[in-house]
């Protein structure tokens, strides 16, 4: 990669000024974290522009303020690390806050799609080379000297020829009325000090000490506590309840039923919304609410939302499975079609075909959802947790009937998201709560409340087929994806354009159960699915699985099928390299099978290894491995920290992950009952490895999870000589011991 240029305009920087007492503020324009979709496209159809700011002080100090929303992906520590390696600041002198959701200066703040320091990269270079261009005209003009015989390092300013430095906070006030340079030179990548390091998270203190930063924390003179009650039911609706013996309890103010949306508004996409209408209990305390709401006896309705159902019976889990064993067997809709795989396939030596399942996902984030809400004539004022703000201010405009400058909300860190946090319900239901009473409240779920409201992971079905020649090689591919409600199918991904004849097709159901993003959407089951398939086709060609998946992405590199295929090639047989390099040095501890799965999503290669044994007559993941293509990795800590955590996550939700359903009531709705990996569960050894390169970064919160799925089945068919075909992998292995 060679130095980059970059040209400012106006729209690029809006302007620098000064600091009361000295100093300089840039305002720069900030990307969004993704475009609204599950699945970003490229970056130039991805970018929403926002306006953020660098502070540089007297003493040299460098603030800077975070526009995107914080769970956990550590992005208030990479994105000042960008920052600071183009203004060539000393590490230490740079802070983060987090701001304050105010689209008049960043525009729209979103987190989501692992696309936060990708979109942020350009930016922020830009953003630390101007800043520190600025600087170094300043200097030249203080001493007279040419622009070409000044340096800097660390913050500080030098002349060699004349002896002379100067820190950047000495010179930031002068600075501040610089022009803003048009041309910018960028760091070369090899010149790289703070970028590619690893640096401790910069809010480590405050989650270790305990320091409010959640919006449980939050307290408010004269603030009530409210709780909802949901339809047990999806497909029922509250005509009304009796609340005779909960207004006879302690501490409780009001109940009453409110519609979080009005019945002619059009939803936008993250309006997800499970019931019509929710019961309301408010009290002054947590505890007593959550007693109270036990007993408050509801009137239902059933009011199926279904379209293709013909009554009004509710959902259940066998009832799904029939529905998607029923679409799986008629044709769905083509996606995509290269060559004649008609032809392929009724001319193959060999057909293989399987299926392949997976259920409803809960979120389970370690915080349950909250807000605060205090909603007068003249002001709406929030403090939440929410991925994409700008999104529910539009619908809290229309529900509130407040224009959206009188809507503030102050953006509160995510005790974990997963694509959960995207969707605004809470805020709009905490803002019509606290309207109604006039009065501030604090809107709590239960985690049972989390847990059977809905915005799961959708249950999916794939089922593939493989025609063999005589020489058993694969000359036709077929996939067959849908779901209850949406279909994971992704068209253009490995294998295609890497078979001459390949068909993809797509069906879905609909439903009365809300879904909604969940930490890799969509491709955290076809990774699974593919995957295991590719495992086993490799198993009967005799072929190693690495080495097959391999052959197929040369085929896709050197003669590639179609023009739409998504993923390099190249860079997706990197990871596979770099995982098999690893493997070798690797012991497969005795007893254990090995299995191995990739997968591209989220802009990212990922590879995943995984070594199972059995004890407590369970199967258990004894070792991983996982090695990435995420471009230049900015914070070593912070990308190991995410793929490990997606290592655990994706192996306890292939094992465990389940939520069932009966009458359309949830059957699952706490840990007791849903069950989630343990710690004594967790690999005792992961290995991550990043691929070495110098493409710009990409994804890190997504791409590991999805191989994970793959590579557990894989490696339970290793180690038990049966394929598992259905998650939750442990289900089935209890059900049918080593039968698969």
């Amino acid at each position: 990669m060679t130095t980059d240029k970059t040209t400012l305009g106006r729209r690029s920087f809006l302007k620098a000024a000064l600091l009361a007492g000295g100093g300089m503020i840039l305002h720069f324009n900030w990307p969004g974290a993704g475009a609204m979709a599950s699945e970003p496209g490229p970056v130039a159809d991805a970018i929403i522009e926002l306006n953020s700011y660098i502070k540089i002080y007297p003493n040299g100090d460098v603030l800077l303020f975070n526009p995107n929303p914080e769970f956990g992906q550590n992005v208030k520590t990479s994105l000042p690390m960008i920052l600071a390696e183009e203004l060539d600041v000393a590490w230490e002198k740079v802070t983060v806050e987090q701001a304050d959701f105010f689209p008049e200066r960043y525009g729209r703040q979103f987190t989501g799609g692992s696309q936060s320091v990708r979109q942020a990269w350009p930016v922020l270079r830009t953003a630390g080379a101007t800043a520190r261009q600025m600087l170094i005209i300043a200097a030249s003009e203080k001493w007279a000297v040419p622009l070409s015989e000044i340096h800097t390092e660390a913050g500080v300013i030098f002349h060699k020829k004349s002896d002379q430095k100067i820190t950047y906070g000495e010179i930031a006030s002068q600075a501040a009325q610089v022009p803003l340079p048009k041309d910018v030179k960028l760091k070369d990548v090899v010149d790289f000090k703070i970028i590619g390091s690893s640096k401790q998270n910069v809010e480590l203190d405050n989650i270790v000490t305990g320091k409010p930063l959640f919006t449980s924390d939050y307290k408010q003179e004269g603030m009530l506590i409210a709780m909802i009650v949901h339809p047990p039911a999806f497909g029922q609706e509250i005509t009304a309840f009796d609340d005779t013996a909960v207004r006879q309890m302690p501490g409780i103010k009001d109940v009453f039923l409110i519609e979080p949306l009005a019945k002619d508004y059009t939803r936008n996409y993250f309006d997800t919304m499970s019931f019509g209408s929710l019961a309301v209990v408010v009290g002054t305390s947590t505890w007593e609410v959550m007693q109270a709401k036990k007993k408050l006896q509801l009137e239902l309705q059933t009011a199926s939302k279904r379209k293709n159902k013909d009554t009004l019976q509710l959902e259940s889990t066998a009832g799904h499975y029939a529905d998607m064993d029923r679409y799986a067997k008629i044709p769905g809709e083509v996606k995509r079609k290269d060559g004649d795989p008609d032809a392929a396939f009724k001319n193959a030596a060999r057909i293989i075909e399987r299926t392949y399942t997976a259920p409803f996902l809960v979120h389970n984030t370690m915080e349950p959802v909250s807000c605060f809400a205090h909603v007068t004539a003249d002001l709406a004022e929030l403090y939440a947790p929410i991925q994409a703000p700008e999104v529910i201010t539009t619908t809290l405009v229309a529900r509130l009937g407040l224009p959206k400058e009188k809507i503030k909300i102050k953006l509160a860190r995510m005790g974990g998201g997963f694509g959960l946090r995207a969707y605004g319900h809470h805020l709009v239901e905490a803002a019509v709560i606290s309207q109604k009473l006039n009065a501030p409240v604090k809107l709590m779920y239960t985690r049972e409340d989390e847990a059977t409201y809905g915005i799961y992971r959708p249950t999916y079905s794939a089922t593939y087929r493989a025609a063999l020649d005589n020489n058993n090689q694969l000359i036709g591919f077929h996939v067959k994806a849908g779901g209850i409600p949406e279909s994971p199918l992704h068209e253009n991904r490995f294998p295609a354009g890497a078979v001459n004849h390949y068909l993809a097709e797509s069906w879905a159901v609909d439903s009365d159960i809300t879904i909604g993003a969940f930490r890799a959407p969509r491709s955290n089951f076809m990774a699974s699915a593919e995957q295991s398939f590719l495992d086993e086709l490799a198993v009967e060609m005799k072929k190693d699985p690495i080495d097959f998946r391999l052959e197929l992405l040369k085929r896709a590199k050197e003669r590639p099928v179609g023009q739409r295929n998504d993923y390099d090639a190249s860079r997706y047989a990197g990871v596979l390299q770099l995982l098999k390099e690893k493997a070798s040095l690797l012991k497969k501890p005795d007893g254990t099978g090995r299995g191995i799965a990739a997968y591209f999503c989220h802009n990212t290669y990922a590879a995943a290894l995984v070594d199972i044994g059995v004890k407590n007559n369970e199967p258990y993941v004894v070792q991983a491995i996982a090695s990435v293509d995420c471009g230049i990795v900015v914070n070593q800590d912070a990308a190991v920290n995410m793929a490990e955590g997606a290592v655990i996550d994706g192996i306890g939700n292939a094992l465990y992950g389940e939520q069932l359903f009966a009458d359309g009531v949830p059957q699952k709705s706490n840990f007791n009952t849903y069950r989630i990996i343990r710690m004594s569960e967790c690999p005792k050894h992961i290995e991550v490895h990043f691929v070495q390169n110098q493409e710009n970064p990409t994804g890190m919160g997504e791409p590991v999870f999805p191989p994970m799925f793959g590579a557990v089945a894989n490696a339970l068919f290793h180690h038990t000589g049966k394929r598992y075909y259905n998650q939750p992998f442990m289900k089935q292995y209890l059900a049918h011991g080593t039968q698969g």
